[in-house]
Formats: structure tokens, sequence, C-alpha cells
């Protein structure tokens, strides 16, 4: 069994990830009551923050770290559905549906991860109305992005997909300044369970997006060098 560490937990009014979360409407009273009721664990690559099928009992806030939002699919395989950095919370969903979380939150490096209990969180949504609208905010917004993908599954090629699912990435999480790469590591499989398709796909695609010159594969890292000419195989508009 996997331990995690437990720590003593970042107060919320001076959080750096504060800014980019849901909790940013808060005032500072009710910033330091829910700072006083959460607690913070450290999570390492490759463990799991909570499992599909479990039930909720709180909410989860990023403090620092990336995390990948995933399914179990036919035969066991994984469905990444999304990512997750600072700022973002997770389980909510569920906590507010009130049924078991629909996907597994697992740990893509060294995170940071604060849990506030259902009660708190409940509370603090009946005292600030803001919280409650930004709520509906972001639930409507994941269901714009769950409408989008399915159409992106209907409708785009793999090769489309794929040149997306790059641009996504660097979107979400930035570069390395060093080498420019998209700054996340991820397995050749790992992005195939994005995309949605066979592993030797990918690796065959990106191949090809290297002979012309789109990307340059670094091992495992990725550097986009032609932003805009993957755009265009995405059929996105800039």
């Amino acid at each position: 069994m996997i331990q995690v560490k437990v720590l003593n937990a970042p107060d919320c009014t001076n959080c750096d990830s504060k800014h980019g979360s849901a909790f940013s409407v808060l005032y500072n009273d009710e910033l330091t009551v829910l700072s006083s009721n959460k607690s913070c664990q450290t999570y390492k690559d490759g463990e799991i923050i909570f499992s599909e099928g479990t039930y909720p009992s709180g909410i989860y806030c990023i403090h620092r770290g990336k995390i990948k939002i995933s399914r179990s699919g036919q035969e066991g395989r994984e469905h990444i559905v999304r990512f997750a950095t600072a700022g973002d919370i997770l389980g909510y969903k569920s906590l507010l549906c009130r049924e078991p979380f629909s996907a597994s939150a697992i740990a893509l490096d060294d995170c940071i991860i604060c849990f506030i209990p259902r009660n708190q969180f409940f509370e603090t949504i009946q005292q600030n109305p803001k919280l409650s609208m930004r709520m509906l905010e972001i639930l409507a917004s994941d269901l714009t992005h769950s409408e989008e993908r399915v159409m992106e599954l209907a409708q785009k090629s793999v090769r489309e997909r794929l040149a997306e699912t790059l641009l996504i990435l660097q979107e979400t999480f930035g570069t390395n300044e060093e080498d420019k790469t998209i700054n996340v590591n991820l397995t050749r499989e790992e992005i195939a369970n994005i995309v949605g398709t066979a592993t030797e796909s990918v690796i065959r695609l990106l191949a090809d997006f290297k002979k012309s010159g789109l990307i340059v594969l670094k091992g495992r890292k990725i550097e986009i060098v032609k932003q805009h000419a993957l755009i265009r195989e995405a059929h996105l508009t800039e």
C-alpha cells in the first residue's frame, strides 16, 4: 500500500495557486476558515489521489503538480479524460451529485494536494454566492469540453486528434525553458490513451510530424517547432 506524506497545510490566504482557483472569489476571513479545516498531502509520480468507483468525502485542490484524470475502458485499458494543474479542483462533480468517482486522479510528478472535507465545502458554498456561481461556471465548462470531445472522436481523424492533443498539452503545461519541450512527461501509451488510438499509431504519426518538421523528438519529450502548421493539421482556427 502506498503511503502518502501528510504536510502542514499551506495557508489559503497566501497560496500562490489561489488566483487560478475557484476559491479566488472568497474573502480572506473565509479563506482562513477554509485553511484551518483542510488537510494536505504529497503524492509522487504514479500515486493515486482517488480511485474510480469510490465515493468522495470532500474535494481536492492542487497546490502544486500535474494530475491526469483517467477512466478504465474495455479490457482495463486506460482512457485519459483530461489533466489538472496548480489551482484546479478535483472531485467536485461526484461530490455535488453524490455519486462515486467516474474516473481516477493520478499524479504525473511530485504533487501537493489539499483536501477540503464535504461539510466545510458545502458550508463555504452556502456562505458565498460567488463560489456557487463559480462552481456552476466550472461545471458548464466541463460539459462543453465533454461535448467537444465527443464531436472530435466522431469527426476528426487520428492524425488531427494527435496534433490537437500536442497543442493542448503545450497550452496546459507550458514548455521547459531549457529545451523548449512540452513540460509534462508522458509515455507514448499515455498520449495514445488521450487521443483514443493504438500506441503504434501515435509512434508512427509522431515520426511523420518529425519528418515534416512540425516537431522535434527528444527521447520521450516533444518540442513543437511549427505551431501554426500543427494548428492547421488539427483543423483548428488560430
